[in-house]
């Protein structure tokens, strides 16, 4: 597993306790024997409100980060994603979104499957930037039927 990964997961098995946790960047990155930076790159990418988080980081003192997981219904908590879906999305944010769909239990396999096939770079052949914007219809319009 790459850094990011682990940190990622030892964050999360925070909450199997807590709908709020609150860390200490530099205790995060100190446990990890990386970069406080580090902590802000998984924090930045892997819970954002897109993906079922409100993040709250305040400075000093070894910057406390709060974190809130939103425990609602499936529908609730795909809605939630839908609104929070910009404009644009692309590949990478896709698949950290289908992962999260998968723990969560919102989509099984084949689904999760279908999702990444239908907004992967081989079926959008187009230039990044329309590339970007089209992805984010097509994974709006398929969680939506979900």
């Amino acid at each position: 597993m790459r850094m990011s990964d682990l940190i990622e997961e030892f964050i999360k098995d925070l909450f199997d306790e807590n709908e709020l946790i609150e860390i200490q960047r530099n205790d995060l990155a100190e446990h990890f024997h990386c970069v406080p930076s580090q902590i802000n790159y998984v924090i930045q990418t892997r819970f954002k409100p897109s993906q079922g988080y409100y993040v709250e980081s305040k400075r000093g003192g070894g910057g406390s980060i709060k974190i809130k997981k939103i425990n609602t219904t499936k529908s609730d908590y795909i809605m939630h994603i839908i609104n929070n879906i910009e404009s644009s999305i692309s590949s990478n944010e896709v698949d950290i979104l289908i992962s999260d769909f998968l723990s969560y239990g919102l989509v099984d396999t084949k689904e999760a499957k279908l999702l990444k096939v239908a907004t992967s770079d081989n079926v959008l052949q187009l230039g990044k930037d329309v590339k970007d914007e089209v992805r984010a219809r097509i994974l709006k319009n398929m969680l939506l039927n979900l």
